[in-house]
């Protein structure tokens, strides 16, 4: 399983990285919407997580890009974010994700956020 880590900030792209490279996950990473769109679109990606904050393209047009493209709208997407408003919540939700976790998430909450949507969308288990 491929995933693509679309985040501004190095260190938690680094830190993401780190972590599901650990749980047997390759990674690519991106530091903002329009990098992550570039790749996602070279790369054969199974899964997103993505940032909602970040220059040039924010995370919730990053996904509407990503839903509005037939060759990889059906990529799960997972923002990590540190917007608990549920009003935040709703537009990310709205724009398309899958899946909503508010930083500082765990390593086990992503990981086990990942294995519940592969789960359900690819029907097997990671």
């Amino acid at each position: 399983m491929k995933v693509l880590v679309v985040d501004d900030d190095k260190t938690t792209r680094k830190m993401l990285s780190l972590i599901l490279r650990s749980k047997g996950y390759e990674v690519i990473t991106a530091e903002n919407g329009m990098e992550g769109l570039q790749k996602v679109g070279m790369e054969q990606v199974n899964l997103i997580l993505t940032d909602m904050n970040m220059p040039y393209m924010d995370g919730i047009e990053f996904t509407k890009q990503v839903r509005s493209n037939p060759e990889i709208s059906n990529i799960p997407i997972v923002m990590l974010t540190t917007e608990a408003d549920e009003e935040e919540k709703q537009r990310a939700y709205k724009a398309g994700v899958d899946d909503y976790l508010v930083k500082p998430a765990t390593a086990e909450q992503i990981v086990e956020s990942m294995k519940r949507i592969i789960r359900k969308i690819f029907g097997k288990k990671e």
